[in-house]
């Protein structure tokens, strides 16, 4: 952890032991990220002596708001939550919860990103001078325009430069859009739905604030995890700027396109499978019930046979020992993506399960499995 400087980030517990006094809270949960556990033991140290509370640490994994512990905190007589680290969704954990932003002091130099920042204008401009080029696809040509990194998407309107960051690094917007006006770039700080509380932000499983008028993208933040979410549903370059180290790179096209590959490879496995397993998540920011039980539908609909499969945490020990062809994932949007290869039997999405049941056409191009 030491290149993320922890010194350098601010935990803002003030409210937290406030809101515990005043409400005379005698027992709280506390979640934190996966990156900053390391920390855990203090933070308790600090809102217990501060607070007069006694501390529980919710130590199961945690990345994402949609991770709210709910009854079983309850259960232990916990009167309140402090979530670490991650914003409030438009969610309801069924338990009092106390949002902890987390900021990072890092302010990177903008030079390192400004070749890709231009390179990849270029692209946004020449995708906008063709697009009104409409031209008809047989599918061999279909499939080859779903395995592209860029371009997938609808017609751009624009070429500006959306800008966006992970939470802690959401304070820096302003400043670096008033620094990428000077450098000439057109930039716009997107706003996305209800998931997304503060302009900027992306989510693992929402990129709502993308618009046809943004060509390419810059990242504020670490790790690759946003970004490949990012081009996934977008079909936009991207730029990232690495406010711990002051790196930065481009996600790259060929890690886009083999992602891409193993997709189409899915797609065609399940072409023929006859029994799916549907994976409910049972964290409240994750379950869609709704979605698993059309998609029970859409296989019977083609003779097919669907299993209604709950779990809070999904792992290839969890489910690879059922008799079933594939596995439709209806929870977390990124356990399909970034952890397939993991189990035994095809995990697909259920944009996924669509293609291959010939409900959705390959033309549309690939299109990356989002939570509202």
């Amino acid at each position: 952890m030491s290149q993320m400087d922890l010194e350098r980030h601010d935990f803002q517990l003030d409210e937290l032991v406030e809101r515990i006094k005043a409400n005379d809270n005698r027992l709280v949960a506390l979640q934190v990220p996966e990156g900053l556990k390391m920390q855990a033991l203090e933070m308790m140290d600090t809102i217990e002596d501060e607070s007069g509370a006694k501390v529980i640490l919710a130590a199961d994994p945690c990345y994402g708001a949609c991770d709210l512990v709910h009854d079983k905190m309850r259960s232990m007589g916990v009167e309140l939550v402090a979530h670490m680290g991650h914003s409030q969704m438009n969610i309801d954990s069924g338990m009092p919860t106390h949002f902890i932003p987390v900021t990072y002091d890092g302010d990177p130099e903008l030079a390192p990103a400004i070749p890709f920042l231009e390179r990849h204008r270029a692209i946004a401009q020449s995708r906008l001078d063709s697009s009104d080029e409409e031209e008809e696809l047989d599918e061999v040509a279909a499939k080859q325009r779903f395995l592209d990194a860029v371009g997938r998407v609808a017609p751009l309107t624009g070429t500006k430069l959306g800008l966006v960051g992970s939470i802690q690094h959401l304070h820096l917007l302003p400043d670096f859009k008033e620094r990428l006006e000077k450098a000439g770039f057109e930039v716009e700080i997107p706003v996305g739905g209800d998931r997304l509380t503060f302009p900027g932000q992306v989510l693992g499983c929402n990129y709502s604030g993308d618009a046809s008028s943004i060509g390419h993208y810059l990242f504020l933040g670490s790790g690759d995890f946003h970004p490949i979410g990012l081009v996934l549903h977008t079909g936009k370059p991207l730029a990232m700027l690495d406010p711990y180290t002051g790196d930065a790179t481009e996600m790259s096209f060929e890690r886009i396109e083999r992602i891409l590959r193993q997709r189409f490879g899915l797609i065609m496995a399940v072409g023929e499978a006859k029994t799916f397993g549907i994976l409910i998540g049972e964290k409240p920011g994750q379950m869609r019930r709704n979605l698993a039980l059309r998609m029970k539908r859409l296989l019977e609909e083609h003779g097919r046979k669907g299993y209604l499969l709950a779990l809070d945490h999904i792992g290839p020990d969890l489910i690879d020992f059922y008799p079933v062809d594939a596995f439709v994932n209806t929870a977390c949007p990124r356990i399909a993506i970034d952890d397939s290869v993991k189990y035994a039997k095809p995990l697909i999405t259920p944009y996924e399960l669509e293609v291959a049941l010939g409900e959705k056409e390959w033309q549309s191009g690939y299109q990356f499995d989002e939570i509202p």
